[in-house]
């Protein structure tokens, strides 16, 4: 099985500049650089409809692989998803103190960012990065080398 979010040479700029929404338009603009600040790296489009910035290798015990984003999110008509794939320890208590939202498995569903804390939102999502690189440590050196370029 091949999974649908893979890396692609579209423009993350140009998906978020034809978002006709203003306020999620601006949204996006801050969550695309909030993501490459966590990771250090530029934000790329996974998909058509995802952006997400660094990226990881994953192999589960079933033997499926792939690689992923470190931190992403898709402004969808709907709500923004933010994309939480880590293991994050106090996940329950940062989310109450966010602000109005929906949780899925991994995502987190909210309406517009004027209405949440973006502190709690940026350490919810540089937690969720941490916990993908502590899950697959081999990634570690070449995520740290990204961030440093």
């Amino acid at each position: 099985m091949t999974s649908k979010t893979t890396e692609t040479d579209a423009s993350p700029d140009e998906f978020i500049a034809a978002i006709t929404n203003r306020q999620k338009r601006e949204d996006a603009m801050w969550l695309k650089e909030c993501c490459q600040r966590l990771t250090g790296a530029p934000a790329k489009m996974w998909g058509p409809s995802i952006i997400g910035s660094g990226s990881y290798h994953y192999k589960y015990e079933s033997g499926r692989e792939g690689d992923m984003f470190l931190a992403g999110f898709s402004p969808r008509k709907a709500a923004l998803v933010v994309y939480l794939g880590g293991n994050i320890p106090d996940q329950a208590e940062l989310l109450g103190k966010l602000g109005p939202h929906k949780m899925g498995k991994s995502c987190l569903y909210i309406k517009k960012l004027d209405d949440i804390d973006l502190d709690v939102l940026e350490e919810l999502m540089q937690k969720s990065t941490a916990g993908a690189l502590a899950k697959y440590p081999a990634n570690r050196d070449s995520a740290a080398r990204r961030s440093q370029n």
